[in-house]
């Protein structure tokens, strides 16, 4: 019969007061492998046993420090000089708009790094056939009693010592523990075959049950809703029209409501005789077409118009704002190339209602009488 190998003595008490107790005696007489067990978290047992701060903290800040770091980098590289593009007139340096990615990239890699580490490294993939498991002490502790187990890889473990101190302290039901044969051959239980299968097998099952959801049961009914609405697509073939177009045109002679039709498309001319501003000189109005200027007309003509366009050379730089001929120009003569476009500047009466790119106009009159004052302006 193989000789058992003793994994350490255990002791019950009956009350927290005696277990804090017996921590704290413990601990003072310097036992370093040792473990109190209770049914519930006691209050000052951390201090009792006198326990140093957990260094997971630590962990999961140089994680979550070197993921921000990495991702910021990515994205500074990515924006920058990979694939640079104006998007509504930001800078290619937006640090803003990637703070939401860099704070979940940097929650999330901290939260995992912590757990990946607390297992692997803190327990060391810990023993599921632990000697404490299946014995009358960790049944009584994680019933109604506390207790204190000291290990016999502690510097100080002598089995008499060990059994008269557990005594001393008030310590009942004092019993020595050992490794019965298969933990002490085979201690890390994570690489055995059934752990293995079993991972193989929680896989499968959210794999498959994954690939099921995403690519049958979004197609059957009921749960095919939201692909099969009741609505055209553009371009999509109408059976209930009779000329079979699903897209249709507005009714002849009818204006949307709260749409103000364009009447001089492809005539900038009559537009500049015609249109007159309608907007007042406010702050209100200027702060309006400073912003969509900055946004839209930015990229290309600058923040000042002078045509030093932020684009870094993909696009032909426009003439300057500020050129005797588009100072002369009207109001309407402007707002007639913000609706039509003009050379290789497209339409804006997408991106702006009528009031923006009045607003627009404002901000470009301010825009030159900025650059081009006259003498009257300085007194």
């Amino acid at each position: 019969m193989d000789e058992k190998i003793l994994y350490g003595y255990t002791g019950l008490f009956d009350t927290p007061d005696e277990i804090i107790e017996a921590a704290e005696k413990t601990a003072a007489e310097g036992f370093q492998k040792y473990d109190v067990h209770t049914p519930y978290p006691v209050h000052g047992m951390d201090a009792a046993m006198k326990l140093k701060p957990s260094k997971l903290p630590y962990i999961a800040l140089a994680v979550g420090l070197s993921a921000l770091f990495v991702m910021f980098i990515f994205m500074y590289w990515m924006t920058t000089i990979d694939y640079p593009v104006i998007v509504g007139g930001k800078p290619f340096f937006s640090f803003p708009a990637w703070v939401p990615v860099l704070f979940e990239i940097t929650v999330l890699s901290a939260s995992i790094g912590t757990v990946v580490t607390m297992i692997a490294i803190f327990f060391k993939f810990p023993n599921i056939s632990h000697p404490l498991h299946d014995t009358d002490f960790i049944r009584s502790v994680t019933s109604d009693k506390y207790g204190i187990s000291i290990e016999a890889e502690d510097p100080k473990f002598d089995e008499e010592y060990v059994r008269s101190f557990l005594a001393s302290i008030g310590a009942k039901s004092i019993t020595a523990i050992y490794w019965d044969n298969d933990e002490v051959n085979f201690k890390n239980t994570v690489l055995q075959p059934k752990f293995i299968t079993f991972l193989i097998v929680v896989a499968l099952a959210v794999s498959g049950t994954t690939y099921f959801t995403l690519n049958k049961l979004m197609f059957m009914v009921p749960f095919n809703w939201m692909r099969e609405q009741s609505k055209y697509i553009p371009q999509e073939v109408s059976t209930f029209f009779s000329d079979g177009f699903s897209m249709r045109v507005p009714v002849k002679g009818t204006v949307a409501r709260g749409n103000m039709p364009y009447r001089y498309a492809g005539d900038p001319d009559a537009a500049g005789k015609e249109l007159i501003n309608p907007l007042a000189i406010t702050e209100k109005n200027l702060e309006l077409g400073k912003k969509k200027f900055d946004i839209y007309c930015s990229p290309c003509h600058g923040y000042f118009g002078k045509g030093d366009s932020r684009l870094r050379g993909q696009f032909p730089n426009p003439p300057s704002l500020h050129s005797e001929k588009v100072r002369n120009w009207s109001d309407g003569r402007i707002y007639a190339v913000l609706m039509d476009g003009q050379n290789v500047m497209p339409s804006y009466a997408s991106q702006l209602n009528r009031n923006e790119r009045w607003a627009v106009i404002l901000y470009v009159r301010a825009l030159q009488r900025s650059l081009n004052a006259k003498e009257s302006d300085l007194k």
